[in-house]
């Protein structure tokens, strides 16, 4: 895995420090973190329960509520450098994509409560060793969130603030809406005072400004081939540009359904894939998501391009199939992108009993789309 003479000689003439190498050995284990694992999962699965007796409906434990499902396709880009043609991008192609749009608590609230918004993404028919092949299919999923870190990036913070977190999700409409005015107007506070907002703060401060103009992020590290990276979704065309930190306005339970609606009626959206590559394991970690990494030390750097045409973003056949019979799943995807460090390690305990739980309860199976005429109109 070492660099060639002219692989290095392009990083010294671009002014970045050199992507650090991946090995198996850059991840640390905590001597707890089993035993926490395991504790977590269990809580988890218990918050899947209740909100089952609330529903009669088994939801995800995350991200439980959608305001789309796309289809749409991913180009890889023909120029890239070396160190950026890595694992499912090692070559141009256009691969078929299906996304979901949703909002982050682990139930089902007014959109007048202002979230973390996800985009998860799955890429139709890869090349490459699987990560789990019992999960069938030959896709890869990327899943990421308008924030670029968690603000509980460790298993000990997360297992800590767990609680709080479920609390807040089956909370009443009413209480959240307090919540999140009185983080807002605290964040102002700290501005005001020339301070930086933590990412606690920040993340229960959230605007409800137009999901299609966010940018999104892996949060948690992959493996990037060779390397180590973040990736990051951004506007790209001009339409979901002029959306970015514009309010929805006028806010009740289903808006952001019906702005995503609205806008794939009659046009599509363009989105830049980017990489961010890890060049300093101290400044950079993989072990705490917590930490954002400087962009000055390593930049984003466009990898390829996602495009949706106009479609029905969110017909009953596909909502359906998008809520109850797909899955995504950082750890369904191919070894050249593992998912690195303690929070996305324990996704694939979680993710897998949550997803079991979902399609056993619901009488649904699990499905891995072949291409993309598998996904309803």
């Amino acid at each position: 895995m070492g660099r060639s003479a002219l692989e290095q000689g392009q990083q010294a003439r671009s002014g970045l420090k050199a992507p650090l190498l991946y090995s198996s050995d850059i991840e640390t284990i905590a001597e707890d973190e089993e035993r926490l694992t395991a504790e977590i999962v269990e809580q988890m699965a218990a918050g899947n329960r209740c909100a089952f007796e609330h529903h009669r409906h088994a939801i995800r434990d995350a991200h439980a509520k959608s305001h789309a499902v796309l289809k749409g396709t991913l180009t890889v880009h023909d120029d890239l450098a070396p160190e950026l043609r890595q694992g499912i991008f090692v070559r141009p192609a256009t691969y078929g994509v299906v996304a979901r749009l949703s909002s982050a608590p682990s139930d089902i609230h007014s959109d007048a409560i202002p979230a973390p918004r996800g985009f998860a993404i799955k890429v139709i028919g890869v090349e490459g060793e699987r990560l789990s092949p019992d999960i069938g299919g030959a896709n890869q999923d990327f899943l990421m969130v308008n924030f670029p870190v968690l603000a509980f990036g460790t298993i000990a913070k997360y297992k800590l603030m767990l609680s709080l977190l479920e609390a807040n999700a089956h909370a009443p409409d009413t209480f959240q809406r307090l919540i999140a005015g009185t983080a807002r107007g605290a964040k102002k506070t700290v501005e005001a005072l020339g301070m930086t907002p933590g990412a606690t703060l920040e993340g229960l401060a959230r605007d409800n400004h137009h999901p299609l103009g966010e940018s999104y992020h892996t949060q948690g590290a992959i493996r990037f081939g060779d390397h180590v990276a973040k990736l990051a979704l951004s506007p790209a065309s001009d339409n979901v540009r002029a959306l970015t930190g514009q309010p929805v306005g006028k806010t009740d339970f289903s808006t952001m359904r019906d702005v995503m609606v609205e806008h794939f009626a009659g046009q599509g959206a363009e989105y830049a894939l980017s990489a961010q590559l890890c060049t300093d394991l101290a400044e950079m970690p993989v072990e705490d998501a917590a930490v954002r990494w400087d962009e000055k030390v390593s930049p984003h750097r466009p990898i390829a391009t996602l495009r949706f045409a106009a479609q029905d973003a969110y017909a009953p056949a596909r909502q359906v199939y998008g809520d109850d019979v797909l899955s995504f799943n950082p750890w369904n995807g191919v070894e050249a992108h593992r998912p690195l460090g303690q929070i996305m390690r324990i996704r694939r305990a979680a993710y897998e009993r949550s997803t079991s739980y979902r399609h056993r309860m619901n009488a649904r199976p699990r499905i891995e789309p072949d291409r993309l005429d598998d996904i309803p109109d």
